[in-house]
């Protein structure tokens, strides 16, 4: 779990963001304008900050400066290259332009994250313990033989837990954009998952749509 701070002054965004992410196990603080973000950066420890350009008080580069090196992701509504490259240069980690998909906001997080060390090593839900450095799966304390597609597509569901993916967005994630096979090699590997691992419970199926990791926090 990371802590972050969310800055961004339109309340449905925010708000929208705060949700995804904290279903996915973060814990998020709100800021809905650049001065009161700039005092929750001075008087707060942040693993990473999702920030808005065009704030109110002050702008996002603004608090940006006084943000500490803490890891930041840009979040804008401007698509000039000028803009992201002012902001890279700057030092952010990412840079993304509205409007945008909850899903690669959330995979740019983990890719920051990750790259700061701040990204869980390990989920533990019940009898089932993931190791995520070590690419293995224990239940009861017994190492589960799995497949590489099995690992990645249970990594998947975890790293998004409780957020309904698509069939189609599970084949992108894990098996790639040029793989030929159809959805049907998804439901495959989940009943294989739930039967493995005991998680016929917990591997929702969402109609009409996919599946979805159900964890409680």
């Amino acid at each position: 779990m990371a802590e972050i701070l969310i800055v961004e002054d339109e309340l449905s965004i925010n708000e929208l963001i705060r949700r995804n992410l904290s279903l996915t196990g973060h814990h998020c603080t709100q800021a809905f304008d650049g001065i009161s973000a700039a005092g929750l950066l001075e008087n707060g420890r942040f693993d990473l900050v999702i920030l808005d350009i065009m704030l109110p008080g002050m702008d996002g580069y603004q608090v940006f400066e006084s943000a500490a090196r803490t890891p930041t992701i840009f979040l804008t509504a401007k698509s000039e290259l000028t803009d992201k490259l002012k902001g890279l240069a700057m030092g952010a980690d990412d840079y993304l332009t509205k409007p945008f998909q909850m899903l690669e906001l959330a995979a740019r997080v983990e890719a920051v994250l990750r790259r700061t060390k701040k990204v869980e090593t390990e989920f533990v839900m019940g009898d089932l313990k993931c190791d995520f450095d070590r690419h293995q799966i224990f239940l009861k304390g017994a190492a589960v033989e799995c497949t590489p597609k099995e690992y990645e597509l249970l990594e998947v569901l975890i790293r998004n837990r409780n957020i309904a993916l698509s069939r189609e967005k599970l084949l992108d994630m894990v098996w790639g954009y040029d793989f030929d096979g159809g959805t049907r090699t998804v439901d495959v590997h989940i009943q294989r998952l739930r039967q493995k691992l005991h998680l016929e419970k917990d591997i929702k199926t969402v109609y009409k749509l996919g599946y979805r990791l159900e964890v409680r926090e």
